[in-house]
């Protein structure tokens, strides 16, 4: 059982239906993920967009990537060990680097 209430009139909604993990996310949560979908992804231009630093929207991105049900922190430790074999790989590091980086 769902229950929907509108904090404008209290009007409340009661039954059995099923909400999409986005009519969990907060207004401005939903803002967020509007712009960065309308930004296709591209962290520079929601910086542009919202006014906000990169750190801003990446902290923005994990939050709503978490409330959606995902683990933020797995992908980012994907991309990690991506950008640490792409550096052993173009010979920025060397292998042993590498190993002390991915543990």
């Amino acid at each position: 059982m769902a229950r929907l209430k509108c904090d404008a009139c209290d009007t409340v909604i009661e039954n059995h239906f099923r909400l999409s993990k986005f009519d969990y996310l907060s207004d401005e949560e939903l803002y967020f993920t509007e712009t960065f979908i309308r930004c296709r992804g591209n962290i520079k231009e929601v910086e542009k967009e919202l006014g906000i630093s990169y750190p801003t929207v990446r902290s923005k991105l994990d939050g709503v990537i978490k409330k959606l049900g995902y683990d933020a922190v797995s992908d980012e430790r994907r991309l990690k060990k991506e950008e640490i074999l792409k550096a052993l790989e173009k010979g920025e590091i060397t292998a042993e680097q590498a190993i002390a980086q991915l543990k």
